[in-house]
This record gives C-alpha cells, sequence and structure tokens, in this order.
C-alpha cells in the first residue's frame, strides 16, 4: 500500500477487531512508523462517533449516488458531502445549528428562507434572509398644482 506524500501523517490508526484486518494490514502503518490501535474486545461504543459519520454519510449520500467514475468521483462527492456536512447541516446535538455557525450569533426569525442546492438537488441547504421592507416607490411631484 502506498500512502504517498501523507506517509508518516498519521501517527495512530484506531480500527475494530475485525478478522478482515490481518497482521499483514497492521504491517503497512507500522512500516510507515503508524501505531496501530485496536479497540478493546466487545466495546461498541469505543469507536461510536466514526461508526456514527460513516451511517449519516452512507444514509445522506453514498447510498444515494451511483458512484459511476470510480475512487475519483467517490472522493469528489464524499468531499462536497463533508464540507455540507460541517457548514450547512443542522445538528441536533447543537441546537440545529451547524458546526461552523458562530455559537455567539443568536438567529432572529426571517421573514424569508432561501435554499441552497448541494450535490445536484440531491441535498438542500436552507439558509434565513434577512426580513424585506415593503417597497414604496418614490413620490412624483404632482403635475396638477
Amino acid at each position: 500500500m502506498d500512502l504517498g506524500d501523507r506517509a508518516g501523517y498519521f501517527r495512530f490508526l484506531v480500527r475494530d477487531r475485525d478478522s478482515k484486518f490481518t497482521a499483514a494490514f497492521d504491517a503497512v502503518f507500522a512500516g510507515n512508523g503508524t501505531a496501530v490501535i485496536p479497540t478493546p474486545p466487545q466495546g461498541p461504543r469505543s469507536n461510536a462517533f466514526a461508526e456514527r459519520w460513516i451511517r449519516t454519510a452512507r444514509a445522506e449520500c453514498t447510498d444515494r449516488f451511483l458512484i459511476s467514475s470510480g475512487e475519483r468521483h467517490l472522493r469528489t462527492v464524499l468531499t462536497t458531502y463533508a464540507e455540507h456536512y460541517k457548514a450547512g447541516r443542522a445538528h441536533h446535538s447543537l441546537g440545529l445549528r451547524a458546526p461552523d455557525d458562530d455559537p455567539n450569533v443568536i438567529l432572529l426569525p426571517a421573514a424569508a428562507v432561501r435554499r441552497r442546492q448541494v450535490r445536484g438537488g440531491l441535498l438542500n441547504e436552507y439558509h434565513a434572509m434577512s426580513p424585506r421592507l415593503p417597497h414604496h416607490p418614490p413620490e412624483t411631484p404632482s403635475s396638477s398644482a
């Protein structure tokens, strides 16, 4: 396995104890200076954050796309989804805010909401617009005077 310019970049690899991870798999990472740390036996919650993200990414993104042109297409789709996940997707644990939202800003109810389509309309992001003030045309001087 060639990690290219990322060799030596990863310090740790946390993995579960699935039988598909052989000693040869661990040796590849050990050869690059990466410590392989298996999760504790019978510890289903030890990798909960990663498992939850993978489930969400599959349900909201990859299960709805036909990845047609290989790894490059998959990386493009997942990169776009990850940007949406961090910047535009509401999270229940954050009070329906995105992780990149400024926590010091209090959102006020808006008169209108603008939708932005992501990934060709498969995902939608909604952003509040400032309320519009009623439009009053400028008064013209009366010609009857």
